[in-house]
């Protein structure tokens, strides 16, 4: 009966899971958002950034930028993006995605991805690729459920801080997954396991 019980919580899961991403609806981020995403971002795991960032990326990559939007008008999540890189390393890349506690584990951070990933699709990218703290094993375990894999580990690529009690500088994964142009997956094959920051720009 412990079986038929568990059996039956996960069913009613996966369709009150599937029900929630139904009713999520996507848009293009604007700069109204700014004043409405602050409940989102209160996470210790959230990177935040200044407004100059955000109206950066609206400027240069607003395909990139999406809302996940509840019926009643609530930012469930949001992503933003950019397409980088020349020749084979011409690529889309996740600068943060961010779901609000209510919504998690409703798909919508699938949902999300899965946009940005259509539209590096269609911009003919090689890969998708996205930076994540080591000690984040959340999110990690999300992103290889999205198909992504661990390219690459980037040395003190998150900094901690100067002030007294501020967490150390913390080492960060590369994690990528290719797309329709890269059929032999080329783009998952590293020239190092390990580099430096310093080595991003090269490599």
């Amino acid at each position: 009966s412990c079986t038929i019980m568990r059996s039956f919580k996960l069913s009613y899961y996966n369709e009150y899971k599937s029900y929630l991403s139904i009713m999520c609806t996507l848009r293009p981020f604007t700069c109204q958002d700014l004043f409405k995403f602050n409940k989102v971002n209160f996470d210790p795991l959230t990177e935040n950034y200044g407004t100059s960032f955000y109206l950066q990326y609206l400027v240069y990559w607003s395909e990139y930028c999406t809302v996940a939007e509840s019926p009643t008008g609530e930012i469930e999540g949001y992503i933003l993006g950019k397409a980088e890189g020349q020749g084979p390393e011409w690529h889309g890349h996740v600068t943060t995605l961010t779901v609000s506690p209510q919504f998690r584990r409703t798909g919508v951070a699938e949902t999300l991805m899965k946009q940005l990933e259509k539209i590096s699709e269609a911009q003919k990218c090689y890969f998708v690729d996205l930076f994540v703290r080591i000690s984040n094993n959340v999110a990690i375990a999300m992103y290889k459920r999205f198909g992504y894999s661990v390219y690459r580990q980037i040395i003190e690529y998150y900094a901690g801080g100067n002030a007294p009690h501020s967490p150390p500088d913390e080492d960060a994964y590369d994690m990528r997954k290719a797309l329709s142009h890269d059929k032999d997956g080329k783009s998952l094959i590293a020239k190092k396991k390990i580099i430096k920051t310093t080595e991003l720009l090269s490599n």
